[in-house]
């Protein structure tokens, strides 16, 4: 399986108050870091960075792609189809998450690419919510994420409703993720210091 990823980051971080992207961790910034971790199972020309218009990005690995929302606030259906646009020729299947998991484990991801099988997507689940953003979608979705987004339907639970889904309990990805940190945003500023505090690094007021 040819594999890609998405990694979303054009949200407004409005909770932590400055964006998420840029957040210092250690020697790199939380999105450099994320890139870095997604590489680990990904290679790096086959990762797209889908930001908002005119947003700032760090510096990132030579061949990592950059797409943009079309349109801004409609949540990650949009940015998914940013970078399922264009990892479409490329790949067969991409693993999806968001810019503010600095704990994301790689074992993680390559379990999802592995747990896919003959589905159209593969996604934890915890409970009745799934982690849109921490699944694996097959290139193929494009279209009916495409039509969810003109019919203006904008949740990720309409394609797990509609399109072959493997549904991955949450405990059965504690084998490759014990504390299941890939699935930890960080919403918060008490969320980053602890978790700086968490992987040694000094924090900032």
């Amino acid at each position: 399986m040819r594999r890609g990823a998405v990694i979303l980051c054009g949200g407004k971080s409005t909770r932590m108050g400055t964006p998420k992207a840029l957040l210092p961790f250690g020697p790199e910034l939380m999105l450099q870091r994320v890139v870095r971790l997604v590489g680990e199972v990904v290679a790096t020309e086959d990762i797209v960075v889908v930001a908002g218009v005119g947003q700032t990005l760090p510096p990132l690995p030579r061949g990592v792609l950059l797409a943009h929302d079309a349109q801004a606030d409609r949540g990650p259906l949009e940015g998914l189809a940013a970078g399922l646009q264009m990892l479409a020729e490329r790949v067969d299947a991409v693993y999806a998450t968001s810019c503010d998991v600095p704990l994301l484990v790689p074992a993680f991801v390559e379990h999802l690419f592995e747990l896919l099988g003959g589905h159209e997507i593969a996604v934890p689940k915890d409970g009745k919510f799934h982690h849109p953003l921490a699944a694996v979608y097959r290139v193929s979705v494009l279209a009916h994420v495409q039509q969810l987004l003109a019919a203006d339907r904008l949740r990720p639970f309409f394609l797990f409703q509609e399109l072959e889904t493997r549904e991955v309990p949450v405990d059965e990805l504690r084998a490759v993720d014990p504390l299941l940190s890939t699935l930890e945003n960080l919403n918060h500023p008490e969320d980053y210091h602890k978790t700086l505090q968490g992987l040694g690094f000094k924090t900032t007021d």
